[in-house]
């Protein structure tokens, strides 16, 4: 079946890509949203490198609008594959004052996601 190839053609870059990652950068890092494509991609990090663990961190930016079934699953996951995660906030940048909270109609933090993810990339240090 030709879908089929094409999709297992896919699955093998991803793994090589995920593999060659771990192997010339020392301190990577995946994002992790809790939606389908991130959740995806940590499933192609458990198969790129099983039976060991995934040996970069999982980083979701907690915009603090999530539903708690996505953390929970978000920490289901986590715990399922071993994973480490590490969790930048955007209430956190607010507190400190880094941003400011949109107000009104339509007000989102997504805009104000980049500050915490950017906070979360320089204190992990990640390449």
């Amino acid at each position: 079946m030709r879908i089929v190839n094409h999709l297992s053609e896919l699955e093998s870059e991803s793994i090589y890509i995920m593999r060659e990652v771990a192997a010339q950068f020392d301190n990577s890092v995946l994002m992790f949203s809790g939606g389908k494509d991130s959740i995806l991609m940590v499933y192609l990090a458990y198969k790129a490198f099983f039976p060991a663990k995934i040996p970069f961190p999982l980083l979701h930016i907690d915009t603090g609008h999530n539903f708690p079934e996505t953390l929970q699953y978000r920490d289901k996951l986590v715990k399922q594959f071993g994973a480490k995660l590490v969790i930048g906030s955007v209430q956190d940048t607010i507190d400190q004052g880094l941003v400011a909270e949109e107000k009104g109609f339509n007000a989102s933090r997504n805009g104000l996601q980049t500050t915490a993810l950017l906070e979360a990339i320089e204190n992990g240090n990640y390449d």
